[in-house]
Protein backbone atom coordinates (compact mmCIF):
# COMPACT_ATOMS: atom_id res chain seq x y z
CA UNK A 1 0.00 0.00 0.00
CA UNK A 2 1.64 3.18 -0.82
CA UNK A 3 1.71 6.40 1.89
CA UNK A 4 -1.87 7.03 1.77
CA UNK A 5 -2.10 10.33 2.84
CA UNK A 6 -5.63 11.58 5.27
CA UNK A 7 -7.31 13.14 2.74
CA UNK A 8 -7.72 9.93 1.03
CA UNK A 9 -11.02 9.62 3.36
CA UNK A 10 -13.31 11.96 1.75
CA UNK A 11 -15.76 9.42 1.00
CA UNK A 12 -19.18 10.77 -0.35
CA UNK A 13 -22.01 10.43 1.71
CA UNK A 14 -24.26 12.76 -0.19
CA UNK A 15 -23.48 15.86 2.45
CA UNK A 16 -23.73 19.45 1.90
CA UNK A 17 -20.70 21.39 3.12
CA UNK A 18 -21.65 22.30 6.50
CA UNK A 19 -22.34 26.00 7.07
CA UNK A 20 -23.55 27.92 9.88
CA UNK A 21 -25.81 29.83 8.43
CA UNK A 22 -28.56 28.12 6.20
CA UNK A 23 -27.54 29.01 1.99
CA UNK A 24 -29.59 30.65 -0.08
CA UNK A 25 -31.16 29.17 -2.67
CA UNK A 26 -28.99 30.00 -5.17
CA UNK A 27 -26.13 28.83 -3.18
CA UNK A 28 -28.23 25.41 -2.48
CA UNK A 29 -28.57 24.99 -6.08
CA UNK A 30 -24.92 25.58 -7.02
CA UNK A 31 -23.86 22.99 -4.30
CA UNK A 32 -26.28 20.61 -5.59
CA UNK A 33 -24.97 20.54 -8.81
CA UNK A 34 -21.27 20.31 -7.83
CA UNK A 35 -22.09 17.43 -5.75
CA UNK A 36 -23.84 15.66 -8.65
CA UNK A 37 -20.64 16.15 -11.25
CA UNK A 38 -18.53 14.83 -7.85
CA UNK A 39 -21.16 11.85 -7.49
CA UNK A 40 -21.28 10.55 -10.76
CA UNK A 41 -17.45 11.18 -11.46
CA UNK A 42 -16.35 9.45 -8.69
CA UNK A 43 -19.04 6.40 -9.34
CA UNK A 44 -16.94 6.48 -13.08
CA UNK A 45 -13.20 6.71 -11.17
CA UNK A 46 -13.94 4.06 -9.03
CA UNK A 47 -15.96 1.80 -11.85
CA UNK A 48 -13.09 2.09 -14.32
CA UNK A 49 -10.05 4.07 -12.78
CA UNK A 50 -9.37 7.58 -12.60
CA UNK A 51 -6.98 7.97 -15.69
CA UNK A 52 -9.28 5.92 -17.67
CA UNK A 53 -11.90 8.75 -17.81
CA UNK A 54 -12.24 11.76 -19.04
CA UNK A 55 -14.17 15.02 -18.28
CA UNK A 56 -15.59 14.87 -21.83
CA UNK A 57 -17.14 12.04 -20.36
CA UNK A 58 -18.38 13.11 -16.91
CA UNK A 59 -20.04 15.95 -17.74
CA UNK A 60 -22.67 14.26 -20.21
CA UNK A 61 -22.96 12.23 -17.92
CA UNK A 62 -23.75 14.83 -15.25
CA UNK A 63 -25.92 16.48 -17.91
CA UNK A 64 -23.76 19.60 -17.96
CA UNK A 65 -21.46 20.56 -20.24
CA UNK A 66 -17.37 20.90 -19.76
CA UNK A 67 -17.03 24.50 -18.97
CA UNK A 68 -19.99 23.46 -16.19
CA UNK A 69 -17.90 21.02 -14.72
CA UNK A 70 -14.51 23.40 -14.54
CA UNK A 71 -16.34 26.01 -13.03
CA UNK A 72 -16.86 23.77 -9.69
CA UNK A 73 -13.47 21.79 -10.18
CA UNK A 74 -10.30 23.40 -11.89
CA UNK A 75 -8.87 20.09 -11.66
CA UNK A 76 -10.35 16.62 -12.38
CA UNK A 77 -8.95 15.26 -9.24
CA UNK A 78 -10.71 18.05 -7.10
CA UNK A 79 -13.68 15.70 -8.41
CA UNK A 80 -12.57 13.07 -6.55
CA UNK A 81 -11.14 15.11 -3.41
CA UNK A 82 -14.09 17.10 -2.97
CA UNK A 83 -14.17 17.37 0.55
CA UNK A 84 -10.56 18.80 1.21
CA UNK A 85 -11.94 22.51 2.11
CA UNK A 86 -13.98 21.12 4.70
CA UNK A 87 -11.12 19.49 6.54
CA UNK A 88 -9.35 22.32 6.68
CA UNK A 89 -12.55 24.02 8.40
CA UNK A 90 -13.00 21.12 10.70
CA UNK A 91 -9.39 21.40 11.76
CA UNK A 92 -9.12 25.11 11.93
CA UNK A 93 -12.22 25.32 14.17
CA UNK A 94 -11.00 22.40 16.91
CA UNK A 95 -8.16 24.16 17.66
CA UNK A 96 -9.42 27.62 17.44
CA UNK A 97 -12.99 26.93 19.61
CA UNK A 98 -11.36 24.56 21.76
CA UNK A 99 -11.84 24.67 25.43
CA UNK A 100 -8.94 26.86 27.14
CA UNK A 101 -8.66 24.02 29.37
CA UNK A 102 -7.49 21.57 26.61
CA UNK A 103 -4.11 22.32 25.13
CA UNK A 104 -4.24 21.89 20.79
CA UNK A 105 -2.32 19.07 20.28
CA UNK A 106 -5.00 17.17 23.06
CA UNK A 107 -8.01 18.75 21.07
CA UNK A 108 -6.87 16.93 17.78
CA UNK A 109 -6.46 13.67 19.55
CA UNK A 110 -9.67 14.17 20.99
CA UNK A 111 -10.91 14.69 17.63
CA UNK A 112 -9.79 11.58 15.92
CA UNK A 113 -11.87 9.60 19.23
CA UNK A 114 -14.90 11.96 18.22
CA UNK A 115 -15.07 11.51 14.98
CA UNK A 116 -14.94 7.54 15.20
CA UNK A 117 -17.34 7.88 17.44
CA UNK A 118 -19.93 9.50 15.23
CA UNK A 119 -18.85 7.57 12.40
CA UNK A 120 -17.38 10.21 10.34
CA UNK A 121 -16.69 9.48 6.68
CA UNK A 122 -12.92 10.98 7.18
CA UNK A 123 -12.42 8.01 9.21
CA UNK A 124 -14.40 5.25 7.71
CA UNK A 125 -12.91 1.62 7.24
CA UNK A 126 -15.50 -0.14 4.86
CA UNK A 127 -15.64 -1.84 1.91
CA UNK A 128 -17.05 1.47 0.47
CA UNK A 129 -13.47 3.05 1.98
CA UNK A 130 -11.15 0.17 0.19
CA UNK A 131 -12.52 1.29 -3.05
CA UNK A 132 -11.29 4.47 -2.45
CA UNK A 133 -7.88 3.34 -1.65
CA UNK A 134 -7.47 1.45 -4.58
CA UNK A 135 -8.90 3.93 -7.02
CA UNK A 136 -5.88 6.10 -5.68
CA UNK A 137 -3.09 3.59 -5.97
CA UNK A 138 -3.83 2.84 -9.17
CA UNK A 139 -3.16 6.63 -10.53
CA UNK A 140 0.21 8.67 -10.02
CA UNK A 141 -2.01 12.03 -10.49
CA UNK A 142 -4.27 11.32 -7.67
CA UNK A 143 -1.23 9.85 -5.84
CA UNK A 144 0.58 13.35 -6.26
CA UNK A 145 -2.51 15.47 -5.80
CA UNK A 146 -3.08 13.53 -2.28
CA UNK A 147 0.74 14.78 -1.55
CA UNK A 148 0.03 18.20 -2.04
CA UNK A 149 -2.84 18.29 0.07
CA UNK A 150 -1.50 16.69 2.81
CA UNK A 151 0.97 19.63 3.20
CA UNK A 152 -1.46 22.55 2.28
CA UNK A 153 -3.42 20.68 5.38
CA UNK A 154 0.14 20.69 7.12
CA UNK A 155 -0.11 24.53 6.79
CA UNK A 156 -3.42 24.99 7.50
CA UNK A 157 -2.66 22.87 10.94
CA UNK A 158 0.48 24.93 11.60
CA UNK A 159 -1.05 28.24 11.05
CA UNK A 160 -4.64 27.50 13.09
CA UNK A 161 -1.43 26.13 15.76
CA UNK A 162 0.52 29.35 16.04
CA UNK A 163 -3.01 31.22 16.20
CA UNK A 164 -4.47 29.45 18.64
CA UNK A 165 -1.69 30.08 20.86
CA UNK A 166 -1.02 33.10 20.25
CA UNK A 167 2.10 32.98 18.02
CA UNK A 168 3.64 33.95 15.26
CA UNK A 169 2.47 32.15 11.64
CA UNK A 170 6.40 31.10 11.18
CA UNK A 171 6.50 29.65 14.26
CA UNK A 172 9.07 26.64 13.83
CA UNK A 173 7.30 24.77 16.82
CA UNK A 174 3.96 25.21 15.13
CA UNK A 175 5.43 24.04 11.67
CA UNK A 176 6.99 20.88 13.67
CA UNK A 177 4.05 20.05 15.61
CA UNK A 178 1.69 20.10 11.91
CA UNK A 179 4.04 18.02 10.36
CA UNK A 180 4.23 15.31 12.93
CA UNK A 181 0.87 15.84 13.42
CA UNK A 182 -0.12 14.88 9.70
CA UNK A 183 2.13 12.13 9.77
CA UNK A 184 0.55 10.43 12.92
CA UNK A 185 -2.60 10.68 11.10
CA UNK A 186 -1.30 9.34 7.63
CA UNK A 187 0.02 6.30 9.58
CA UNK A 188 -3.27 5.76 11.46
CA UNK A 189 -4.60 5.65 8.35
CA UNK A 190 -2.77 3.52 6.59
CA UNK A 191 -2.70 1.21 9.51
CA UNK A 192 -6.20 1.16 10.06
CA UNK A 193 -6.83 0.59 5.91
CA UNK A 194 -4.59 -2.27 6.63
CA UNK A 195 -6.43 -3.87 9.24
CA UNK A 196 -9.88 -3.78 7.76
CA UNK A 197 -7.73 -5.55 4.46
CA UNK A 198 -6.75 -8.40 6.72
CA UNK A 199 -9.68 -9.43 9.08
CA UNK A 200 -12.39 -6.81 7.35
CA UNK A 201 -13.83 -5.83 10.66
CA UNK A 202 -14.69 -2.12 10.94
CA UNK A 203 -14.15 -2.21 14.63
CA UNK A 204 -10.68 -3.68 15.01
CA UNK A 205 -9.79 -1.18 12.02
CA UNK A 206 -11.17 1.67 14.31
CA UNK A 207 -9.40 0.61 17.12
CA UNK A 208 -5.83 0.27 15.56
CA UNK A 209 -6.38 3.56 13.66
CA UNK A 210 -7.11 5.47 17.69
CA UNK A 211 -4.20 3.28 18.68
CA UNK A 212 -1.69 5.12 16.57
CA UNK A 213 -3.97 8.43 16.65
CA UNK A 214 -3.00 8.44 20.97
CA UNK A 215 0.87 6.67 20.46
CA UNK A 216 1.88 9.74 17.96
CA UNK A 217 -0.10 12.05 20.27
CA UNK A 218 1.87 10.88 23.62
CA UNK A 219 5.49 11.38 21.49
CA UNK A 220 4.37 14.60 20.47
CA UNK A 221 3.56 15.55 23.90
CA UNK A 222 7.53 14.65 24.76
CA UNK A 223 8.65 16.46 20.94
CA UNK A 224 7.23 19.81 21.62
CA UNK A 225 7.80 19.71 25.76
CA UNK A 226 8.00 23.26 27.45
CA UNK A 227 6.25 24.62 24.44
CA UNK A 228 2.57 26.03 24.52
CA UNK A 229 0.98 23.84 22.31
CA UNK A 230 0.92 20.75 25.01
CA UNK A 231 -0.10 22.97 28.06
CA UNK A 232 -3.81 24.31 28.40
CA UNK A 233 -4.33 27.55 29.16
CA UNK A 234 -4.90 28.44 32.63
CA UNK A 235 -8.50 28.73 33.31
CA UNK A 236 -9.55 31.04 36.08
Amino acid sequence: MYDIQICTQYIKCGMMPSMSTPPDRRTRKRLATRLGISNIATRLFLDRGFDNVTVDEIAPAADGGRMTVFNHFPRKEDMFFDRDEELRQLLRATLLQRDPGVAPIEALRLLAHRLVEEQSPYVRFSTASQGFVKTIEASETLKARARAIRDEIAQVVADALAESTGKKAVDADARLAASLLLATWTVALIHGHQTFRQKRNAGEARAAFLAVIDKGTAGLTVALAGTAYIRAATVP
